[in-house]
């Protein structure tokens, strides 16, 4: 890294301000060549930017040098804070350019403090997660990340995988020593309970729903209302609605935000047999996602005498919510039997009207209720990606293989307690780092 990178950090087009990052040893010299003498560093300065070669004026810029160490990429760090003209930003960035300096890769500055071990890999990654963030339980999470939470959660871990080690490389390294007896079985104990632990860790996939959004999928027979509902969830009309049954043949996706979360909500085709192709491959996805979803809103026609509702029994699951819709209408035969149907399946039912202005109340609410209690229940979640859930999962698999030796075979113990260790230390990046690096930073945007 002896190259010096320069981006724009702030979005490209017209704006009132642009900011341009420059890190890397030669950040200073450039910036004296803009800009003159170089500014105390973390002090913002206004100066003059100057185009060193025709001496024509770029702006009139705030300036700030961030000398490395104590910098966001460890190494030498400058900030020019612009008018946000599109003359004026591209002038900058070809003088740049022209004085030596390279265009920065997608995350690159990033990747150069983790390099520099200003971040570990779970906070390089909490930051992109912080830019994408689209929710306030998004924008929670990526910040306990950032903030060392995972981290310490891994040293944690780690710490007692190495005086566990240590307990068993004495075993193996002094046989002959009065040690305690059966030291190497001593080690047992708390490898098994971190082993559980790690285990539930792994499978814990909270962090990942509240990242990528909470999936529910509305699914029913056709025309039970579930566009209708769909669109007065988002509050616009996302799904075409008519009275032609099988009128939805695909998955029509929207996100919402409720009590903070960001929920993605799926309208599907209705379910039932049919031979018409393109409904039939629209009902084949619409029970996919609704397999692969965290929840499952099975939308009942209470005023429907065909018995089509029986179509989604087989789809729906125990906890999920059905939907007793159009309650606002004469309630039909189907209505009796799919009550009970809900009951024996231990579903929590809801009502809702065919339409009119404020009758998703109670779905609403049920849907807050369920979204709290699945992600916003217990201790912050340690893995918010699958990488991170596999090598947890690789961990305790270290840990199931090393009590399975036990203290009978301590050396077959101790290497994988080394091998639980590195698949921790992989995880924050302290090993291995490179074969994950692309993948990571690959997602980040220039400039940051």
């Amino acid at each position: 890294m002896t190259d010096t990178i320069f981006a724009q950090a702030t979005a490209s087009g017209r704006a009132a301000l642009a900011v341009v990052r420059l890190s890397g040893p030669h950040a200073s010299t450039a910036l004296m060549a803009l800009g003159g003498d170089l500014p105390s560093p973390r002090r913002v300065s206004v100066r003059p930017l100057v185009d060193p070669v025709s001496r024509e004026t770029l702006d009139q810029a705030l300036v700030v040098f961030m000398p490395g160490p104590r910098s966001f990429t460890g190494e030498d760090v400058v900030e020019l804070h612009l008018h946000g003209g599109r003359a004026v930003t591209e002038g900058v960035l070809v003088t740049l350019a022209a004085l030596g300096l390279r265009p920065a890769e997608p995350g690159e500055f990033t990747r150069r403090a983790f390099q520099n071990g200003r971040l570990d890999l779970t906070e390089a990654e909490a930051i992109a997660d912080l830019i994408d963030a689209d929710s306030a339980a998004q924008r929670r999470q990526a910040l306990d990340q950032l903030g060392g939470a995972s981290s310490r959660a891994v040293e944690g871990w780690r710490t007692t995988l190495v005086r566990a080690l240590a307990a068993l490389e004495a075993a193996i390294d002094f046989p002959d020593e009065d040690l305690p007896e059966a030291v190497a079985s001593r080690a047992s104990e708390p490898l098994r309970r971190l082993m559980h632990e790690l285990a539930a860790a792994s499978s814990d996939l909270r962090g990942e729903r509240v990242r990528q959004g909470y999936r529910v999928a509305l699914i029913g027979a056709p025309n039970a209302g579930k566009s209708s509902l769909l669109n007065r969830l988002v509050g616009r009309e996302a799904a075409i609605v008519t009275e032609l049954a099988g009128t939805t043949r695909d998955v029509i996706e929207q996100p919402i935000e409720l009590a903070g979360y960001r929920l993605l909500l799926a309208d599907t085709a209705g379910l039932r047999e049919t031979q018409h192709q393109i409904e039939a491959e629209g009902v084949r996805r619409a029970r996919a996602w609704a397999e692969a979803a965290d929840l499952r809103l099975w939308v009942v026609d209470f005023a429907a005498n065909d018995g089509a509702w029986r179509e989604g029994a087989s789809t729906v699951r125990q906890g999920d919510l059905v939907v007793f819709n159009k309650i606002d209408l004469p309630e039909g035969l189907d209505a009796r039997p799919a009550r009970d149907a809900a009951d024996l399946m231990e579903l929590e039912p809801v009502q809702a009207c065919a339409s009119g202005e404020g009758d998703i109340v109670e779905l609403r609410a049920a849907l807050e209720r369920r979204v709290v209690r699945d992600l916003g229940a217990g201790s912050p979640p340690a893995a918010t990606r699958l990488r991170h859930r596999r090598l947890l999962a690789d961990a305790a698999g270290h840990l199931d293989r090393a009590l399975a030796a036990g203290a009978k075979e301590p050396e077959l113990m101790a290497e994988d307690v080394r091998l639980a260790a590195r698949a921790l230390e992989a995880l924050t990046g302290r090993v291995d780092a490179e074969a994950v690096l692309g993948e990571v930073f690959s997602t980040f945007c220039i400039g940051k």
